[in-house]
């Protein structure tokens, strides 16, 4: 039973799961600006998680000729054959329609609609159709990725604002960075699963140009929120601190001997920094 219940979990890339959970209530926590409502709050967390679950199964669903191929992922239980197809689907099909039903009960017609738009998205537009076709897959899965922290700011303010989009650019900005740095280190793979990420189609440099410039998207969007006056200075002094920092190690990287190292210093921080944005934007509207 136990054994059972790791396989399915295991399906919904738990990984994947805890990060967009983890902005969903950035977002509300921003947005609600210390006016919270613990069980508005727990219905848009648990239903968008469920939603971004379902997506997550599906998306091992599809692909499962990819992750035959490539290290990191050929042990998943689906290409293992430890998981039928078939109830990986149903698994999927019956996480998303409970989590759009706490989300049609709980919150309001906003956040249903954008848990929809970004399961469209990630599943369709990102896991069946860009992904394998085009290196704009990343804008694609980028836009899916940043819905998370919409839906929890919408379910708070109701309305998508400036502050519903400033949150939008910065998660979508990050992603690039993040995603980036692991297609330099893993380019090897993804050339044998025929998957065309940049570094792999236009090479490590434009890569490298790339990932500074929407690190500097991130860095200017994350300060935007001091100046519309969504979070305070504190907010602002770490934020900045971090996002020079990773400013910094990204202009390192154009005369880094060892673009794989860089490039996994890279990942390592964006972790660092997704974390503490997080952190500072559910905790910056109550500090000074």
């Amino acid at each position: 039973m136990l054994e059972s219940i790791r396989r399915y979990y295991s399906l919904t890339k738990p990984g994947v799961l805890y990060g967009n959970a983890l902005t969903v209530a950035a977002g509300y926590f921003l947005a609600a600006q210390g006016n919270i409502d613990i069980a508005l709050f727990i219905a848009v967390f648990i239903g968008s998680s469920m939603i971004i679950a379902s997506a997550c199964v599906i998306n091992n669903y599809l692909d499962q000729d990819i992750d035959a191929i490539m290290d990191r992922t050929k042990k998943r239980v689906l290409v293992s054959g430890e998981v039928k197809g078939y109830r990986a689907v149903i698994f999927s099909i019956i996480l998303g329609l409970v989590g759009v039903a706490i989300l049609m009960l709980y919150t309001n017609t906003l956040v249903v609609i954008l848990g929809l738009i970004g399961f469209v998205t990630y599943v369709v537009f990102y896991g069946m159709l860009s992904k394998r076709l085009s290196i704009h897959g990343t804008l694609v899965g980028s836009i899916s990725g940043a819905i998370p922290i919409i839906a929890g700011y919408c379910a708070a303010s109701g309305t998508i604002d400036i502050g519903a989009v400033l949150v939008f650019i910065i998660l979508f900005a990050w992603q690039f960075p993040e995603f980036y740095s692991i297609a330099i280190y893993r380019s090897k793979e993804y050339k044998a699963a025929h998957i065309p990420v940049l570094p792999v189609i236009k090479g490590v440099r434009r890569t490298k140009i790339e990932i500074l410039l929407y690190m500097a998207v991130f860095v200017v969007s994350t300060l935007l929120l001091t100046f519309f006056s969504y979070v305070g200075y504190t907010y602002f002094v770490i934020m900045a601190s971090l996002g020079l920092y990773w400013l910094w190690l990204s202009i390192k990287g154009f005369s880094a001997t060892d673009d794989d190292a860089w490039a996994r210093r890279v990942f390592r921080f964006s972790m660092i920094i997704i974390l503490a944005l997080c952190i500072m934007l559910s905790i910056g509207p109550i500090l000074p």
